[in-house]
């Protein structure tokens, strides 16, 4: 039976698609996002569907764990989104796995010009790199990027799992995505922290 957290990325996936049906692409991708609207106004909620490449990082073997609104879907949050931002340790070992992950589904990381360049294990090794696949795009972040007060390495090791239909997602924690948003303090955030916390 598939993960009642996974059944709702799914149902999030389906809402997303039926909500931006028709709609033209205006140019603007995820790095483009509104602090308030959040990037389900982009062109990058446009047939967004992270699943493909989240499993492929569990095909490969990469423990990369989803950060950003679309863990906040898997923990019951019922606003969309229209991009996929991931933590993962950084190192040689897991470097590799991120890269076969990103080729295995024709993904590319996007350079600050907005040139695609393939992945390599050395290109990913950067504290934050820009992703872009077929159906899901976003920001691939390592505990070496500045958090701030936040022991996100932590957040790492203790985050939870959903598991079913041949993938493992990890997601942060409850208590430590409210910390992040409320660390970052953007309208969308702090509207989204204030969710979870009713869930809780």
């Amino acid at each position: 039976m598939t993960d009642e957290a996974l059944a709702r990325l799914r149902d999030a996936v389906r809402r997303t698609a039926e909500l931006t049906r028709g709609r033209a692409a205006s140019g603007l991708t995820h790095n483009d996002a509104d602090d308030t609207a959040g990037t389900l106004a982009t062109d990058s909620a446009l047939g967004f569907d992270p699943l493909p490449f989240l499993t492929a990082l569990h095909t490969a073997g990469a423990r990369v764990v989803v950060i950003g609104q679309v863990a906040g879907i898997l923990h019951g949050s019922t606003e969309l989104t229209g991009d996929l931002d991931l933590l993962w340790d950084g190192s040689a070992e897991q470097a590799q796995a991120v890269a076969a992950a990103l080729a295995a589904v024709g993904g590319t990381l996007v350079e600050d010009d907005g040139t695609s360049t393939a992945p390599t294990p050395d290109s990913v090794r950067r504290r934050k790199c820009d992703f872009a696949t077929a159906t899901a795009s976003g920001d691939l972040c390592t505990p070496e990027l500045p958090w701030g007060d936040q022991d996100v390495a932590a957040y790492l090791d203790r985050a939870e799992s959903a598991a079913g239909a041949g993938v493992t997602v990890h997601y942060l924690r409850r208590e430590d995505l409210i910390a992040m948003r409320r660390a970052v303090g953007r309208p969308k955030d702090l509207r989204r922290a204030e969710e979870l916390e009713q869930l809780a």
